[in-house]
């Protein structure tokens, strides 16, 4: 079998698994959070942190909730990683220093998962699965949450309210996330990746040297990092790494995994205004691109220059061999498309073309089909634009899900789309202005740009994959990408909940002979337009300097 057949063959088998999957759990989703039950163990977590999960909220609250939640646990794992050298479990490691406790803890926190440190030699057993597994887990319940919320604002009229966020956080968590990273958990150890608690081992001499390697629950942290479109790995090769992702059907699983949340939420959305129509047609933009993105990102890796390309089938520099070029390209497109980060091949030894096509998919806003939650409420975001866009050409108010897309609404979405790209081109001219952080580049000229530029783009996007080329343990890197993190992460949360609560509080407005219609195919191709034209019109200088010169020049 030829290698491109075996990544087709990969593609399509991924495109059913998903289409199986998008109905139930679509449904699934909205069910718990239209439920007005509550799990016995649920009631147990409500009484212990002094909630009332009944009470609803406006978006003032809510976000209240959002921020005081994400800023708990930001101090609680920069403080059990400065206390790591005292804690059991620790395999000997130090505590962590505070410019890197800051930047891990900003990043886990935040969905981000950046990671500017070698897991498997600096963190041990009770930051590994006491802290950062758990972030795993919640911060990806946040960001279903904050969907939630704005799915709420269309779906409800003159009220305001959009639920409780500690009964929607609790119960992403326990209904949604847990169970189904248990059964892949389980899947991924039956694909041979270790689930352990075990110390250091030595295996004797290797290169003429030491190796060791150390064991630790890597099956279920694996299985909730990409679930939750987290991405930080046990170990520094990430998902490259036999013990995390032992071969092709592994490798497959955790595609599936990244995208089946993101992908499924938009049933979900479809459910919970009452119309299946208007979520098969943002899933329809979130494929598209999706699509294109992967066929573009294949065509590149595939294109042979030279015998070396023609034995290897293709540019396998940078890459598994058990995963091949197919199998790489598709991982690598769904983690730049999503928030998750993770990586099995080294974006950095991608041809030209192909980091930045990796670039781009995160400069997109990761909505196709995006991170858990995130992907959703930005791609919503995007929609308004294009129904304001659309409005703007036959001299009418824009309207959405029978929502009047007024003054307040566009200043929040522009808002909305403007945040990140600032923090990704300040803090990138900042680094490139300065003369200390361009030493941590390992290549000059377009590439070593491509480094920092990818680096903030990861960063502010929450997406924590890196070039693989950048030394990003410094003061300079761990303080203002970590920065670049939580503002990239809550500044845009509070301009969708404003949103959310601004949309609730209006009256329907009845659908008329003129009114755009969002649920059919033309909305779809309008939606991925306007994508594509914001997001070219936003970071083209900035790509013409690094991965477009480095392409056209090779």
């Amino acid at each position: 079998m030829s290698p491109v057949l075996a990544g087709v063959l990969q593609l399509l088998a991924l495109v059913v698994a998903l289409g199986l999957a998008y109905r139930p759990l679509g449904d699934y989703m909205a069910g718990v959070y239209s439920s007005k039950k509550h799990l016995l163990v649920e009631k147990w977590i409500y009484k212990a942190i002094g909630a009332n999960p009944d009470t609803e909220m406006r978006w003032p609250a809510y976000l209240r909730g959002v921020l005081a939640f994400s800023a708990a646990s930001v101090l609680f794992l920069y403080l059990l990683q400065r206390l790591q050298g005292s804690l059991p479990g620790s395999l000997g490691f130090a505590s962590i220093d505070p410019d890197q406790a800051f930047n891990t803890a900003a990043s886990f926190v935040s969905n981000t998962n950046w990671q500017s440190y070698s897991g498997e030699q600096a963190m041990g057993h009770v930051v590994q699965t006491g802290g950062l597994a758990v972030q795993n887990f919640v911060s990806a319940s946040v960001g279903i949450a904050v969907a939630v919320a704005l799915v709420r604002g269309f779906a409800r009229s003159r009220t305001g309210e959009l639920g409780n966020f500690w009964s929607d956080l609790v119960r992403g968590t326990i209904r949604i996330l847990l169970p189904i990273a248990v059964i892949a958990a389980l899947v991924l150890v039956a694909c041979g990746a270790i689930q352990n608690f075990s110390g250091i081992h030595g295996v004797g001499q290797f290169m003429g040297g030491s190796q060791q390697w150390n064991g630790g629950a890597v099956a279920s942290q694996e299985a909730i990092k990409e679930l939750g479109t987290n991405g930080g790995g046990y170990f520094n090769a990430n998902s490259a790494h036999p013990f995390e992702n032992p071969n092709g059907l592994s490798n497959l699983l955790e595609i599936f995994l990244i995208l089946v949340i993101p992908f499924s939420l938009t049933r979900t959305f479809g459910r919970m205004v009452g119309s299946l129509k208007q979520g098969y047609a943002i899933l329809v933009a979130m494929g598209v691109i999706w699509l294109g993105f992967t066929a573009l990102m294949m065509w590149t890796e595939f294109a042979h220059h030279g015998p070396a390309f023609d034995i290897a089938g293709g540019a396998m520099e940078g890459k598994e061999t058990r995963f091949g070029v197919g199998g790489s390209s598709i991982f690598a497109v769904a983690t730049t498309l999503t928030s998750t980060g993770a990586v099995n091949s080294f974006h950095s030894s991608f041809t030209g073309l192909g980091g930045g096509i990796t670039m781009l998919g995160m400069q997109l806003g990761e909505i196709a089909p995006g991170g858990t939650g995130s992907g959703l409420y930005g791609m919503l975001i995007m929609a308004i634009i294009a129904v304001f866009i659309a409005g703007l050409m036959v001299g009418r108010t824009p309207e959405y899900l029978g929502k009047k897309i007024g003054t307040r609404e566009i200043k929040l979405a522009a808002c909305y789309i403007l945040i990140t790209p600032a923090l990704v081109l300040c803090f990138t001219a900042a680094a490139m202005a300065l003369p200390t952080p361009v030493h941590s580049m390992t290549n000059s000229g377009a590439h070593g740009f491509s480094e920092i530029l990818y680096a903030y783009t990861s960063g502010a996007n929450n997406n924590g994959s890196a070039f693989a080329g950048l030394g990003a343990d410094t003061q300079w890197f761990n303080t203002t990408i970590g920065l670049a993190m939580l503002l990239g992460r809550f500044l845009p949360m509070v301009f969708v909940l404003a949103l959310a609560g601004s949309l609730a509080e209006q009256r329907p407005v009845p659908a008329t002979v003129g009114t755009l219609g969002t649920h059919k195919p033309l909305f779809s191709g309008l939606l991925v337009g306007t994508i594509v034209i914001v997001a070219g019109l936003t970071y083209f200088p900035a790509l013409a300097l690094g991965p477009l010169a480095e392409g056209l020049a090779s």
